[in-house]
């Protein structure tokens, strides 16, 4: 069980380290182009507040949105999984997927890529489900 448990680490690292990109690329164009919607940001900078977000930046703020609908349940099912001493190969396979499903996901819908996208989602959803599964499994069900 040692080989999943580290492959999900290294899954789990991969997307903290991802989400913290698309935190990244909020603050890179609030910055590049001093337009901030919070007064105190703006001020801070000598500027007034703009009542709506750079296009850039809500676009990010939506994949960080849809990564919090599916990552924390990735946690959730693939380290129960581990814990259950599900598979360890069914494991492996479904985290690496899925991680790279959501860096695919993140890519194309930071760049606008269509039906990529929704296909990189769909497989990131096939992968949670499959790991529901092998929680089921697991436990006996």
């Amino acid at each position: 069980m040692h080989g999943a448990l580290s492959v999900y680490a290294v899954c789990v690292v991969a997307l903290l380290l991802k989400m913290l990109a698309i935190s990244c690329c909020q603050g890179y164009y609030r910055l590049r182009y001093k337009a901030f919607t919070n007064g105190e940001d703006a001020a801070f900078f000598g500027r007034l507040a703009n009542v709506d977000e750079l296009p850039q930046v809500s676009r990010a703020g939506r994949a960080w949105a849809n990564d919090l609908e599916n990552i924390p349940a990735f946690f959730a099912l693939a380290g129960l999984a581990i814990s259950l001493n599900a598979a360890a190969v069914v494991i492996i396979w479904l985290t690496v997927v899925f991680t790279v499903a959501r860096v695919a996901h993140t890519v194309c819908y930071l760049s606008g890529l269509q039906p990529w996208r929704t296909v990189s989602f769909a497989v990131g959803l096939v992968c949670l489900l499959g790991l529901a599964v092998t929680v089921l499994q697991a436990c006996g069900l």
